[in-house]
Formats: structure tokens, C-alpha cells, sequence
């Protein structure tokens, strides 16, 4: 079993690091850019595995796409971070024709790949892989809703002192301040979150979710790495041991939640196939309206790509 991570930075190497650590798969190729910053390291991820004794080889390429040859998976993190001046327009546009160009030589050299997109804009830096790829929309996916579940179980673990092993959740829609978290579907232990934490605490946590990337991004001054890189991997493992793990993750919809045509993260079981499953929860009122708002967000951006094409 093969996987390719395009991009060695922070989030790749991490994203590289977890797959070899956990031996999710035989072989891990790292590719950037960047001259030796791949070789680099997987080098160094290589070097450490007499010590925390895995068997997985993890190799290096700057450029050469010849070595992902036959990947199983492939996970895209390339791109560059917004810089100050820099407008979302500008964002958009720089980084669609980085993920453009790199989904062209993933279908060249892995044409039997599911593609797992991490790359910001989130949801339509999917919607450019799928256009680029011409895949099935079940083999190529967003990573996002499974980072915004990590961070807010996180932040309800603390809030309740317990462990966030017992903490399940379900958010969908876009990546950013426009997702819907849904507490209604929230449970520690089996037992509804409602009923253990003050609403307004509860909404305080949700909002903190939403803003959850911000939040790093002024403690640190840049992006977080441990966290996605981390749920990357595990969407990469669901896949490739055909777990058939329910996760949200970012796909085009074609018709459920009466949505059609747009990128949005939702439930899915996800396993050897790539998405195996839409699942379509039976949202009220209120999670509706959310969702539908989500939508125009994500539809706003989309045409940003549209009108740059």
C-alpha cells in the first residue's frame, strides 16, 4: 500500500509522520517544491523508526512525481498561506493553480488515487481537484470536518474534565466560521451533551470551534500542523483498511439535505472505495437554515474560482 503527501510542510510532514508512526500503509512519499525540504523529511521520519519501530520506508522527491507513481492514496496540502495585502480573491486564485497543476500529475502518475484535499480554501480547492481530476466525486474529498470535531470534542473534554475518547460529534458545512456544529447530535459516553453542560457555555464552545484556526494562527503567528496532519492520516487509514469510519468530510452534493452542486462537508462512511456513503441527517428548522447559509458562503467562493478561470 502506497500514499503520496504533496507538500512537506508542517501539515504534510505531520500528515507523513502519523501514516509511518501507525504503519498505515508500506511506503509514504513525500513531495515539495522545495529543494531536499521532502528528502529531508523523510529522511528524518525514516531515521526514527528503529526507535518508535514501525516498517514503513518514507522517501523523498522534490518535483518528481515519478516516485508517487501507483499511489493508493494521495494527500494534497500544498498552497500558500494568506499574506498580509493579499486579498481572498488573490488567495483563491494563487492556490487553485497550485492544486490545479499538482491534481494534473497525480491523475498522470496515480490515476486509481482518491484524493484527499487539505489545501485552504478548503471546500473549493476540492471543487478545483474534482474539475482537475474528472474523478468520481466518492474519490475525491476535503479534510476539514474531522479537525472542526476534533476541536470542538477537545474543548468539551476540557470543559467537563473527562476524556475526549468518549466524545462523539457530527459539524457539516463549510470550513470556517460559516460551519454547523450540531449539539444535537453531541454525545459523551452516549449520553446527550445537553444534558451535562449550561447552554451558554455550550454555544461559547461552539463558537470557539468555529474560530478554532484563527485562534492558533495569534498564539503562533502561522497555521496549525499536529492537528490536521493528525486528521488527515486517520481519513487516509479509514480508506486505506477499509474501516468504514462515519466522518464528516468535505464532497460534492448532488441532491441530498436538497443541496446540488456545491462542496460541503457532511457525514460519510468512508473505506476502500473512498466514500462509501452520504449519509443524510434529518436536520430541523434551525440546522437547515445553517446549512443553507454555509452553502451560499461556499457558493460565493466557488464562483471566485469560476470568474478566475
Amino acid at each position: 500500500m502506497k500514499v503520496t503527501v504533496i507538500g512537506a510542510g508542517n501539515v504534510g510532514a505531520t500528515c507523513a509522520d502519523v501514516l509511518a508512526y501507525r504503519e498505515i500503509a508500506n511506503e509514504v512519499v513525500l513531495v515539495d517544491i522545495k529543494e531536499g525540504i521532502a528528502e529531508g523529511k523523510a529522511l528524518d521520519i525514516w531515521q526514527k523508526s528503529p526507535i518508535n519501530l514501525y516498517d514503513t520506508r518514507t522517501t523523498g522527491s522534490t518535483n518528481d512525481y515519478e516516485k508517487t507513481s501507483g499511489s493508493d492514496v494521495v494527500v494534497i496540502t500544498s498552497g500558500l498561506p494568506r499574506k498580509p495585502g493579499m486579498t481572498r480573491d488573490d488567495l483563491i486564485s494563487t492556490n487553485a493553480g497550485i492544486v490545479k497543476s499538482v491534481t494534473e500529475q497525480v491523475v498522470k502518475h496515480s490515476p486509481d488515487a482518491i484524493i484527499i484535499i487539505v489545501s485552504n480554501p478548503l471546500d473549493v480547492m476540492t471543487y478545483q481537484a474534482h474539475l482537475t481530476s474528472k474523478f468520481p466525486r466518492t474519490k475525491v474529498m476535503g479534510m476539514a470536518g474531522i479537525l472542526d470535531t476534533a476541536r470542538y470534542r477537545a474543548f468539551l473534554a476540557e470543559e467537563l474534565n473527562v476524556s475526549p475518547k468518549d466524545i462523539q460529534a457530527v459539524l457539516m458545512g463549510g470550513h470556517g466560521d460559516t460551519m454547523v456544529p450540531l449539539p444535537r447530535y453531541t454525545t459523551v459516553g452516549g449520553i446527550p451533551v445537553t444534558e451535562l453542560i449550561e447552554k451558554d457555555k455550550l454555544d461559547a464552545i461552539v463558537e470557539r470551534t468555529k474560530f478554532g484556526g484563527g485562534e492558533l494562527v495569534k498564539l503562533m503567528g502561522t497555521s496549525a500542523w499536529y492537528a490536521p496532519g493528525s486528521a488527515a492520516a486517520q481519513m487516509v487509514e479509514a480508506i486505506v483498511r477499509d474501516q468504514r469510519r462515519v466522518f464528516p468530510v468535505c464532497i460534492k452534493l448532488e441532491g441530498e439535505y436538497g443541496i446540488d452542486d456545491c462542496y460541503l462537508g457532511v457525514p460519510v462512511i468512508l473505506g476502500k472505495n473512498g466514500v462509501e456513503k452520504v449519509i443524510e441527517l434529518d436536520l430541523n428548522a434551525d440546522e437547515q437554515e445553517l446549512l443553507q447559509t454555509s452553502r451560499k458562503h461556499v457558493l460565493e467562493v466557488m464562483n471566485v474560482l469560476d470568474n478566475n478561470s
